[in-house]
């Protein structure tokens, strides 16, 4: 893990721009240490683009007493383009302006190789990050791509919670992986999402196998979350990460 930048933001929160291989990220930290630490899930837009939500989302955690990371997902960004994936984009884009609705094959295709290529990567900056003194666990997951995150709970038990941000795309293979997560979850719908399949949302909430799980459902779109949706998820990290859990 090396990091390229530092700057102190105004409300003393410590940014730090890092490169882990090829894959760049982005660490932020309270000033009080060690800190849980939270990984921001986001969608395969690009983390320049991604930064003003990311940054924001950072700065909640950090004054609840939190660090936060996030990493470059594959095929997003400066990382190097990847053919199969754009060209699923491109089937999907087609898709949707012409009114049909999205195959399966399409949502194999876009999500399967992101998730078989994202989560091991994930797991290579939590090893790193945890490294650092300033971070002293446990961790969560916040955020989406929500196949990301199903995984991520399955196979990585230095996650003890997460907050999922819900998304219609999702593999039917992905549904049977969500029966074998166990650990508390946070799952954010906005139900008037245009870019969301409400239900295909509410059978993957139904389709997780913890015991505590919630659904927390606010009218408007996509981008229309409102602020108290955050606090809530802030409340539900602190239950889980700050209540007992510190490793």
């Amino acid at each position: 893990m090396h990091v390229t930048s530092e700057q102190r933001l105004d409300d003393g929160v410590l940014e730090r721009e890092f490169t882990l291989g090829e894959i760049p990220g982005i660490l932020w930290t309270p000033a009080s240490s060690p800190a849980p630490l939270i990984l921001l899930g986001h969608p395969p837009l690009g983390l320049r683009r991604m930064y003003p939500r990311l940054v924001a989302r950072a700065r909640q955690s950090a004054a609840e007493g939190f660090a936060t990371a996030t990493i470059e997902l594959p095929g997003s960004g400066d990382r190097p383009r990847w053919d199969a994936v754009e060209e699923a984009r491109a089937a999907l884009r087609r898709a949707m302006e012409a009114g049909e609705s999205v195959s399966d094959e399409i949502v194999d295709a876009l999500v399967l190789p992101l998730v078989d290529k994202a989560v091991p990567e994930w797991q290579a900056a939590l090893d790193a990050l945890l490294s650092l003194p300033e971070i002293g666990g446990p961790v969560g997951y916040s955020g989406g791509v929500i196949s990301i995150g199903i995984r991520l709970a399955v196979v990585e038990p230095r996650i003890v919670a997460a907050g999922l941000f819900a998304g219609s795309l999702v593999p039917r293979a992905m549904f049977e992986e969500a029966r074998r997560v166990t650990i508390p979850l946070h799952v954010l719908l906005q139900w008037d999402d245009e870019g969301n399949d409400r239900q295909a949302a509410l059978d993957l909430f139904d389709a997780f196998g913890s015991e505590e799980k919630s659904l927390h459902a606010n009218m408007g779109g996509h981008t229309g979350v409102p602020q108290f949706a955050g606090d809530s998820a802030a409340q539900f990290f602190t239950r889980h990460l700050k209540s007992g859990h510190l490793m």
